[in-house]
């Protein structure tokens, strides 16, 4: 729950902002100067980064907004309410917008000139070419459902197809943020979000523009949360990761300790029991180390090493903390899991019968500065030669 509201917070604070903006007279006229280079520069930006990066996603979703503020700005203005082209327009992009955002989420991202993002990009001309279509006067008696359900209703400006496309794209995607909880599918989440209040007022205008860019806005900032997430947390355990470890020790100064820590007879574990129980290892030592208390930070060093960084502690205590958690780890039953353990959980729950236990310990080194002009990097050194010889006098202890 920590981690889904993380996501859903960075997006969330970025629409809201926006819309907030966009319903304040003193805002709104500034906001004008921005249309259309702010959807315009989102697009550019976000496309650069999406065919620099092989991100079809990102960029066939900033398309279909862009297309989206156009078509409004075009030819949905509020000064054109009423006109059955306006309308069809409009209409067609409520139905449209929601739906192609919510099938882009599903698509695998394989780059753009993957297939999948190919035949997404032939489905947008087709419907730009449906669009162009519509508007004609030989097909407008036929458009009648495009027209608004109740106007000058809350949402009332949008066709019941309209409402409905956004209700099954919400849900599609929401689903999609439960079940992943990435960045990913939070700011599709949010753009969905955006798009609806853009079309809420029922026309186009400096508003729509304004939550349609937002809306890619989000999207890229949702992409470059991932590349961040990627480089400084480590994928098995959650913990930060080696590069984040560097950045941490940059930043250190006066008194701090730092301790390494290892699993003992990790290998041996590994090719007795699999690759797979000692990822099961990894993920429940790296969370009694994070619990290590002392406002101990910790990080995943590599393989089967973990650091943890205690600002503003002498050796003394943080020899307190790490034997605390060694006596911890040694004391937690590790039960493997079995190999035909279903991914949900059946009901009723069946009588696990008996399971393979594990006996793990860890051997930790600490060292640390007291304001000398000891360089951090020759702190964690010595830390991890301390853990040497923690290893080398038997294991399972802590040495300074």
């Amino acid at each position: 729950m920590t981690s889904l509201l993380r996501h859903l917070l960075s997006g969330g604070f970025l629409v809201v902002g926006v819309a907030l903006a966009v319903g304040s007279p003193d805002l709104r006229d500034s906001l004008t100067a921005l249309v259309p280079a702010y959807p315009y520069a989102v697009l550019a930006g976000g496309t650069l980064l999406a065919w620099r990066f092989g991100r079809g996603r990102l960029g066939l979703s900033l398309l279909a907004l862009l297309l989206a503020e156009r078509g409004l700005a075009r030819w949905a203005p509020p000064h054109a309410f009423g006109d059955p082209t306006a309308a069809t327009v409009f209409g067609a992009v409520t139905v449209l917008l929601p739906l192609d955002l919510a099938a882009i989420a599903w698509l695998p991202d394989r780059g753009v000139l993957a297939r999948p993002a190919r035949i997404a990009l032939a489905l947008i001309a087709f419907q730009v070419a449906l669009v162009a279509l519509l508007c004609q006067p030989l097909f407008v008696p036929f458009t009648g459902w495009l027209q608004p359900a109740w106007p000058h209703r809350p949402l009332g400006g949008l066709p019941l197809a309209g409402l409905a496309a956004f209700a099954v794209a919400l849900v599609t995607v929401a689903t999609r943020v439960v079940r992943y909880r990435t960045a990913l599918e939070s700011g599709a989440l949010w753009a969905l979000v955006a798009a609806l209040l853009a079309t809420a007022p029922g026309h186009g205008g400096v508003g729509a523009s304004m939550h349609l860019a937002t809306a890619g806005l989000v999207l890229v900032l949702s992409l470059i949360e991932t590349w961040h997430r990627m480089a400084y947390l480590d994928d098995l355990t959650g913990l930060p990761a080696r590069r984040a470890l560097n950045e941490a020790l940059e930043a250190l100064s006066g008194r701090y300790g730092l301790a390494m820590l290892d699993i003992d007879h990790f290998k041996t574990f590994n090719d007795r029991y699999g690759h797979a129980a000692g990822d099961q290892l990894l993920r429940m030592v790296a969370t009694r180390v994070g619990e290590v208390g002392g406002n101990g930070r910790a990080y995943r060093y590599g393989g089967e090493e973990f650091a943890i960084v205690f600002p503003g502690r002498s050796v003394t205590e943080v020899v307190g903390y790490v034997e605390s958690l060694r006596r911890r780890i040694e004391a937690t039953p590790f039960t493997l899991r079995a190999s035909d353990r279903p991914r949900e959980r059946p009901e009723p729950v069946p009588s696990p019968g008996p399971r393979p236990r594990a006996r793990i310990t860890v051997s930790i080194g600490v060292a640390g500065a007291d304001g000398d002009t000891a360089r951090p990097d020759d702190v964690l050194r010595a830390a991890d030669a301390a853990l040497y010889r923690a290893k080398s006098s038997g294991r399972n202890r802590v040495r300074v």
